[in-house]
């Protein structure tokens, strides 16, 4: 299974890595190799051609590694291992270039064949000639390439999978802010036209008053999306100040919007310590009472609702609670579990069920100090 990580071995990479093969290798091309204390294996012209044809099987082994990475690398390392037969002077410098290259490519279980054949390539020969000692130090420098290019492919990989992690944290962000923001007033559009509807025939005076507050409600909603987008916008660019976001000051408008469009709501409040309250803390709180005020209004049937908030010096405790039909607390919907996520993210809980004298109770517990993020 990969990583998910994508590493590019670039057409410039790729020539420059082929070129460089050869400009290496080419003192051993030389009728006098500058770099092989030990004598040729294969002498003369032979051995030369050989070679030659080893250090160009090099290049294009490491041209192959963007495109066929297993075949660039295999083809490296046999070459890389016959050049050690032809120059027992030599050592595999290339093959712990290519391996290092190809552990950076691919991930870490498709390369320990690479690490194997690597192994086998540079010690092969020193082993061959029973010196073991440079066995010992080419197996070392195996180990430390495969090492070094698995580790900067697990730091990209780790890079990677925090920026989508960074990108899905945004969107939830931005969609549970979405459904907060419109929502509530959209719900009180949709109750208001249903009431105006059901009254237009009856009662004109009544229903013209309905149709006036869904054009409050509506235009309350195109504020409440600017507000929002200038926000969003805001926190992209750090040379423009946010626009500021409701708290818990802001609960008895909203408890006011409610009640006009048909459910009563009572606000109460112990201990306010809303200055002292962060405002993430605010915000997370109004934004619940908002949710459990719209699902009382729109599903609920509910007569009448209560709000209590208290404001104490480790955190703020709010209950929202109607007296319609309740629920379960485990709709299909986002609202509940949209609450909750809300709690979560500052470290407090919430608690959404029946209520114990009948209809339905929203309960959250927003941390003020140490666990709030």
């Amino acid at each position: 299974m990969g990583d998910g990580y994508t590493a590019r071995f670039s057409r410039r990479w790729r020539i420059a890595a082929a070129v460089g093969a050869v400009v290496v290798s080419a003192p051993l091309l030389t009728p006098a190799p500058l770099l092989t204390p030990a004598p040729l294996v294969v002498a003369g012209a032979a051995g030369r051609a050989v070679a030659a044809l080893l250090v160009l099987a090099q290049a294009a082994g490491f041209w192959w590694l963007g495109v066929r990475p297993r075949l660039g690398t295999a083809v490296v390392l046999a070459a890389a291992a016959g050049l050690q037969v032809l120059y027992p002077g030599l050592g595999p410098g290339l093959a712990f270039v290519v391996l290092c290259t190809y552990a950076w490519l691919r991930p870490a279980a498709e390369t320990l064949w690479g690490l194997g054949l690597a192994a086998l390539a540079a010690c092969g020969p020193a082993v061959a000639r029973e010196r073991w000692a440079t066995a010992g130090l080419w197996l070392g420098g195996v180990v430390l390439a495969w090492s070094w290019g698995a580790l900067v492919r697990a730091r990209g990989a780790r890079r990677l999978a925090e920026r989508r992690q960074a990108v899905l944290e945004e969107r939830a962000r931005i969609a549970r802010e979405l459904h907060d923001v419109l929502s509530h007033t959209v719900s009180v559009m949709v109750v208001q036209a249903a009431a105006a509807d059901d009254v237009f025939d009856a009662d004109p005076a009544r229903a013209r008053e309905a149709l006036r507050r869904t054009e409050q409600a509506g235009r309350q909603a195109l504020a409440e999306l600017r507000w929002f987008l200038r926000t969003v916008r805001a926190e992209g660019d750090a040379g423009t100040q946010a626009p500021p976001q409701p708290g818990l000051g802001d609960v008895e408008r909203l408890a006011g919007t409610v009640s006009a469009a048909g459910l009563p709501v009572i606000v109460r409040r112990e201990d306010d310590g809303a200055a002292d309250v962060p405002l993430a803390v605010q915000l997370s709180a109004y934004r619940i009472v908002q949710e459990a005020l719209t699902n009382a209004l729109r599903h609920a049937g509910a007569g009448r609702a209560e709000v209590m908030i208290r404001s104490g010096p480790s955190e703020v405790y709010v209950e929202v609670r109607d007296d319609g039909r309740g629920g379960s607390g485990a709709g299909a919907g986002q609202g509940i579990p949209g609450m909750r996520e809300r709690a979560t993210l500052l470290g407090g809980t919430l608690r959404a069920g029946p209520a114990p004298g009948g209809g339905f109770e929203v309960a959250a517990w927003l941390p003020t100090r140490e666990r709030a993020r």
